[in-house]
């Protein structure tokens, strides 16, 4: 479809469907949404605690657990932070105390490298670094160690094995006890490849440990390496000959938190490199897949376009271009994702932008929260009611997949017909951005006017809950300020990056420290 044509028909649903719709709100009606979430959270909480732990997930609609990433609780873990950011320090310490003491990940069973490492490394890590607004007793060289850091070390040891290619590009599977598993395929999603940064320089600069930084950089550069003569990667990739398998570029799955982790592990481990290397695919993203505010699927070799479709995932793209200061740009294609919304009452995983349909049978909405992590961006950024409003109607619409025991994935956009499957992330993210939305007096939205020194064992002192929370692609917060008393590995070229954060370790910081890179 040519240019002008998507543009104009863009045009047409911004007119229609995203007009301004803000309105002053009231602080009784902020509070009303904030303890609806709240008891959601708790609702889907503790019915997996009733009905389904120890699996990871609950089936909402049967009020049974299932294993579906790993068996390892994966909910519970998933959801640990989120009850800390919720103010209920007493079940944190609980759940923390479980976990310590039944946690056992030497299981044979294969994994997902990428799911393993966002679900459950990061909502370790996470967990780890907030221990102490619980109140829990901390280990003599905390952050330095901990329980929560040695299981995610001991995951991340699990992982390792799925680096060993020629490529230095990991499997997208291994099993937890004897590694990659015999006559594994050896084709990989660009998200598996570019997915580990955060996770991955967070364990190193706790630990001092180098090669989990070491897999991750080497990940990144190989397929950094990979990218198209216009600037561009494909979505699947073969991690033993480095062919890429899939051919098509967009900012959706199989490549979307790619380039995330670029942008945040640039700020993790003060490396302006990656941000360059962001800066370089975020030219070539706008020139080949931007239609109106729409972002389309290309062929990766020549940039014309494959599918001109809209992907749920893609919905994270407008907190990611607020993170990097492009504000206006995240606020137009916001405006084009949440019309979706509006028209159907959730988003389909697939959405055909010039059919104005769910794409392909894609019809199915599994309670995703990018939306809303976008959402939570931009209000952070620009304090305009309108996302309040947006936060509003999702959080209605959700209300809507209420079960007995849960909330449901919605089988089908168009007729809300639902489905026995509630995925960790809705416990782990959804309603944690939702939260934050409503509660700007949370510690996560601090605005760096306070923080906590702390001195660890080896004398270094760090600034605690100054706002310096980098969330990983699960929404699991790595508060940055507790790495100053761990471990440094050489001088990563201070730039603009490292300087400001140095005057300022908070969120506004990162929405200016980025945008100055840009």
């Amino acid at each position: 479809m040519a240019r002008i044509s998507l543009l104009s028909y863009s045009i047409l649903i911004i007119s229609c469907m995203t007009t301004n719709f803000a309105r002053n709100i009231e602080k009784s009606e902020i509070n009303f949404f904030r303890h609806n979430i709240k008891e959601m959270f708790y609702h889907g909480y503790n019915n997996y605690l009733q009905h389904a732990y120890p699996y990871d997930e609950l089936k909402p609609q049967s009020c049974k657990g299932v294993d579906t990433w790993g068996s390892f609780s994966l909910t519970l873990i998933d959801s640990l932070d989120t009850l800390l950011i919720m103010g209920n320090k007493t079940e944190f310490a609980r759940v923390v105390k479980l976990l310590t003491d039944t946690a056992n990940f030497d299981i044979d069973i294969n994994v997902s490298v990428f799911e393993t490492n966002i679900r459950v490394i990061g909502g370790l890590l996470s967990a780890h670094l907030l221990s102490h607004k619980a109140g829990l007793e901390l280990e003599e060289n905390w952050p330095c160690d901990g329980p929560l850091l040695r299981l995610a070390v001991d995951v991340a040891d699990r992982l390792m094995p799925a680096f060993n290619t020629r490529t230095n590009l990991p499997y997208g599977t291994v099993n937890l006890r004897y590694g990659v598993p015999h006559g594994e395929t050896t084709i990989t999603s660009a998200a598996t490849c570019g997915t580990l940064i955060v996770e991955f320089g967070t364990l190193s600069i706790l630990t001092g440990v180098s090669k989990y930084m070491d897999v991750a950089m080497k990940s990144i550069s190989a397929l950094w390496e990979k990218r198209s003569s216009i600037g561009l990667v494909g979505n699947h990739i073969d991690s033993n000959s480095g062919s890429w398998t899939g051919r098509e570029a967009g900012i959706g799955g199989g490549i979307d938190s790619y380039f995330e982790y670029l942008v945040k592990g640039s700020l993790i481990i003060d490396d302006p490199e990656l941000m360059d290397m962001f800066k370089e695919y975020n030219k070539a993203i706008y020139k080949y897949l931007n239609y109106g505010d729409w972002y389309v699927w290309v062929d990766m070799m020549r940039g014309n376009v494959a599918l001109p479709i809209f992907q749920s995932l893609d919905a994270f793209w407008p907190g990611l271009q607020v993170l990097v200061g492009n504000i206006t740009q995240a606020t137009k294609t916001f405006r084009n994702y949440y019309s979706v919304w509006r028209r159907l009452g959730f988003i389909p995983e697939s959405y055909a932008i010039t059919d104005n349909m769910p794409y392909s049978g894609r019809n199915e909405y599994p309670l995703r929260p990018e939306l809303i992590e976008s959402a939570w961006y931009l209000y952070v950024a620009t304090k305009d009611p309108i996302y309040l409003e947006a936060g509003m109607e999702i959080t209605k619409s959700i209300n809507k997949t209420r079960t007995k025991c849960g909330f449901a994935t919605v089988k089908n956009v168009m007729n809300h017909e639902l489905e026995d499957r509630m995925e960790s992330f809705f416990l782990a993210e959804t309603t944690k951005y939702l939260y934050l939305l409503f509660d700007t007096e949370n510690f996560i939205n601090n605005d760096g006017k306070v923080g906590v020194s702390y001195t660890s064992k080896n004398g270094k002192t760090c600034i605690l809950d100054s706002g310096s929370y980098i969330f990983n692609t699960e929404a699991h917060p790595i508060d940055k300020g507790a790495f100053d008393c761990c471990h440094s590995f050489g001088n990563k070229k201070l730039s603009k990056v490292s300087l400001l954060q140095c005057e300022a370790n908070t969120f506004s910081s990162r929405l200016s420290t980025a945008s100055a890179l840009l």
